[in-house]
This record gives C-alpha cells, sequence and structure tokens, in this order.
C-alpha cells in the first residue's frame, strides 16, 4: 500500500493556544516504525490540558491525541511482526532511548523518561500517525475499533491504576469522579473483584450510570453525611482503596479521611490545582499511603483487548459520540462542558 502524500491533521499551535485543521505531509516510517492509518482517536481530558496550558507544551506545534486505533499502512524496513492491513491499538508512549533502562536494553515499559504521544510528537488527531512498531497490540475483528481507541488510556489507565492499587478480592474501593477514567475504574474494580465498590460524583445522572456499570454505592461527595455513608458502608473499617480521579485538595482529604488502617490513596485525576494531603498523624497513626499513578504498560492494553475480545468487559456504554475530524471544535466542546456527560467522545478521519 502506497502513502498518500499530505493529510488531514488537526495542530495545535502553542504560541497562540489555537487549534486548527490542516494538510500537512504524511509521516513515513523509520526502519523500526509503523504508519497507522487511524480509524477513532479519543479526546481527554488531558489533551485539554494541554491546549489550556495546564501541561505545558513541550513543541511549537504538535497534533493531539493519544488514545487511537487503526490499520498498519506501512511499515519500516527493520519490522517484522506487523504486516499492511493488520488491526492495532496504539499505545500512546515510546521509549526515550537514552535513560539507564533504555541504554541498558529495557523495553518501553522500562523507560525512565517515556516520550508521551500528542505531547512529545504527534499524535492521532489526523488521517496517519507514526508510531513505533513495539507500541502496537493487535485488535482481533470482533473488537471494534472505536472500543479498541478508548482502551488506549480512558480504559488503559484505570486499569494500570489498579496494579498500582495492588487491589485484591473483596477489598473495599471508592472512585472519586466518575468520568471517562473513573467510570472505568468502578467497572475494571467489579471485574477484580473488589468488594463493596463506592462510587463519589456531585452530578445524578453521572452516579446512575456509575451503578449500571458495577458501583454497589453511589454518593454525592459534596453531601454533609457523606463521610458518615462511607464508614456505614464499610462497617466502620474504612476504605482500602480511595481512587482520586479529579486531582483536588477537597477529594483527596476527603479520600484520606474515609480510609481505614492502611489504606492507599491513589492519584489518577490531573488538575492544576496543588494538592494539600492534610494533617501529617492522620497518615502516621493509621499507616496511610499516597500513591501517584499515570499511564499503563503494554501487558495492560494486550490484557484489555483480549477482555473485551472474549466477552468479559464490556464497553459498549463508553463510545459517548464519533465525530467527523473536522468537527473536533464540537467534541472539545461537549467534554469541556460536560455536554451529556460523556464517557469518551471520538474523532473519526
Amino acid at each position: 500500500m502506497s502513502l498518500p502524500e499530505t493529510m488531514r491533521a488537526v495542530r495545535f499551535h502553542a504560541e497562540s493556544g489555537k487549534l486548527s485543521l490542516e494538510t500537512v505531509p504524511v509521516p513515513r516510517p523509520g526502519p523500526r516504525e509503523v504508519v497507522v492509518r487511524v480509524a477513532a482517536c479519543g479526546i481527554c481530558h488531558s489533551d485539554l490540558s494541554q491546549i489550556d496550558g495546564h501541561i505545558p507544551a513541550q513543541l511549537p506545534a504538535i497534533t493531539p491525541g493519544h488514545e487511537a486505533s487503526g490499520t498498519v499502512a506501512a511499515v519500516g524496513s527493520d519490522v517484522r511482526h506487523w504486516q499492511v492491513g493488520d488491526r492495532v491499538a496504539i499505545a500512546a508512549g515510546r521509549a526515550c532511548g537514552r535513560c539507564r533502562s533504555c541504554v541498558f536494553g529495557g523495553t518501553i515499559d522500562d523507560c525512565e523518561a517515556l516520550e508521551v504521544m500528542a505531547f512529545a510528537y504527534d499524535g492521532a488527531w489526523a488521517e496517519y500517525v507514526v508510531t513505533p512498531g513495539v507500541s502496537l497490540i493487535s485488535v482481533p475483528d470482533n473488537v471494534p475499533m472505536e472500543q479498541a481507541a478508548v482502551l488506549a488510556d480512558a480504559v488503559a489507565t484505570p486499569y494500570g491504576a489498579l496494579e498500582t492499587a495492588d487491589l485484591r478480592m473483596a477489598q473495599s474501593v471508592g472512585v472519586w469522579g466518575l468520568g471517562g477514567i473513573g467510570s472505568h475504574l468502578v467497572q475494571l474494580a467489579r471485574l477484580a473483584g473488589a468488594s463493596p465498590i463506592i462510587g463519589l460524583d456531585p452530578v445524578a445522572g453521572v452516579r446512575d450510570r456509575a451503578l449500571a456499570l458495577g458501583a454497589d454505592f453511589v454518593l454525592d461527595p459534596l453531601a454533609a453525611d457523606t463521610p458518615d455513608r462511607l464508614k456505614e458502608i464499610t462497617g466502620g473499617r474504612g476504605l482500602r482503596v480511595a481512587f482520586d480521579c479529579v486531582g483536588r485538595t477537597s477529594t483527596v482529604a476527603q479520600a484520606n479521611g474515609v480510609l481505614g488502617q492502611r489504606g492507599k490513596v491513589v492519584l489518577v485525576g490531573i488538575s492544576a490545582e496543588n494538592i494539600e494531603l492534610g494533617r501529617e498523624g492522620s497518615f502516621l497513626g493509621r499507616r496511610h499511603a499516597v500513591i501517584g499513578h499515570l499511564g499503563y504498560k503494554m501487558k495492560h492494553l494486550s490484557d484489555l483487548v483480549e477482555l473485551v475480545s472474549r466477552g468479559r468487559l464490556d464497553l459498549s456504554a463508553s463510545v459517548s459520540a464519533v465525530l467527523p475530524l473536522e468537527d473536533f471544535e464540537e467534541g472539545i466542546r461537549r467534554l469541556r462542558e460536560h455536554d451529556g456527560h460523556p464517557i469518551r467522545v471520538l474523532l473519526k478521519p
């Protein structure tokens, strides 16, 4: 298959802070790279964080989008395990090649300075995207490409967070913030055997959705009796793991306040706020831990493709809308304004 010379891509220009749909050259693969024709790519809050300046831009201009799936369109000369036409999900990162781990032969999962797609190099709000051959996972024919795109962050990041938390069966879980990451955390925690699972969000409709996705209880974090309700639900023991998908001092403080002995707060959400953890004594006396989590491993993405393919994980509710690439501004608006409380809005070139 020969690649066209040009393609459409959404470009973010850091100096002006503006986005525009432009005609740009189609990338060519290096020896170990693959060019993928994009089938779908999600709009994520971290994309908005770069656009809004909360995450500093690394390049003067870049194509956003790091949750993508597609078909292999061209392969580099040293790539042996992919062929044109293969269906793939694209992991949102590449090894830096310079850190100690990379120099001594580590894999992409071992890299100490992982470069993230759409931040360090061009993403997939485009017709084509280039990526290392080792950053792809095969997608079976029975997995819709839209769902495969959602896997590559919105599902894989919370899946990785379960590993970070070392979650075990029958351990109690609270999830603060039930958007894209939090909704999938609820689903995955149930699949992992957590009990009870408590979802917290100020929006009633979002809480109802979490119940349908597997939460045992849902609470309004702004209600005065929420800490008491959490302790009541857990039989006075408090939560074993609290996942904060919001990234605010108020949610982290509330989560820490309802942890049980040796409980953990896992920070998953990204915001522009400086987080304050509260009084040191509450951590010392009950042996609490706070752990940061970001991203996922290639194995996590592979596991999730398997779970969806076997019908163990249902992501049919995760694709809130699929818009053509030229409607990227409308997709951003829906996410920014929580229009319809989308789990994921996708762009389809």
